[in-house]
């Protein structure tokens, strides 16, 4: 068989997956009203991510120094006070400061990664952070990336404030969320299988564009 052909295959099997998996999510009881109060979320939270350089001891320790210096610059924007909607206008302007503190950072602990901080959109498998779990999708993220980012990452949510060591006292989700919003953020994946369909739905959705 030609690597065209394999090729061709591989693209039908991929569009025969997708098309199931639509009827399949389609069809499937609650599943529509749950991903809609997904997309909603996703829509509304803005998520930052510190990224390694690989999984080593050393740079794992790195990413923590790096994320406390980072919000400790950035408290002015960290706070809670940045949202989707304003993300890029309000920390563009401060990115090249920002990356500044992070890569003073890695040189004071030995090390010579250079450090890049992004503002965009991002695909994102279902996460849990403590009680609060978010579903798989894109979402507006604040990236910073420390050398080859290939390591394991340490994410919060920016937007509502809801676990930022710079965010002071207790951030209650019902201001920011609707109900049904807040109920779906506080299941727990384990049980709510309708996590595990939407992912598939929107890695495809992602997979293909």
């Amino acid at each position: 068989m030609s690597e065209t052909v394999k090729r061709i295959n591989k693209i039908e099997l991929a569009v025969f997956i997708g098309v199931l998996i639509t009827i399949i999510y389609s069809c499937t009881y609650g599943v529509m009203g749950f991903n809609n109060s997904c997309e909603k979320i996703r829509c509304s939270m803005l998520r930052l991510h510190v990224i390694a350089n690989s999984d080593s001891d050393e740079d794992q320790s790195l990413k923590l120094l790096v994320r406390d210096a980072v919000l400790e610059a950035g408290a002015d924007i960290f706070d809670g006070s940045v949202n989707v909607e304003n993300a890029k206008s309000k920390l563009t302007p401060r990115i090249d400061e920002l990356e500044a503190v992070a890569e003073n950072t890695v040189k004071e602990n030995g090390f010579d990664y250079d450090v890049s901080i992004t503002v965009g959109e991002e695909y994102f498998n279902t996460r849990t952070y403590g009680n609060i779990t978010l579903p798989a999708g894109r979402y507006t993220a604040v990236r910073v990336i420390i050398g080859s980012g290939e390591g394991h990452n340490w994410w919060c949510v920016m937007f509502p404030p809801m676990c930022l060591p710079a965010a002071q006292g207790e951030t209650s989700i019902d201001a920011y969320l609707e109900n049904d919003e807040v109920k779906l953020v506080e299941s727990d994946p384990r049980y709510e299988p309708r996590f595990k369909v939407v992912e598939i739905y929107e890695k495809l959705r992602n997979y293909f564009g």
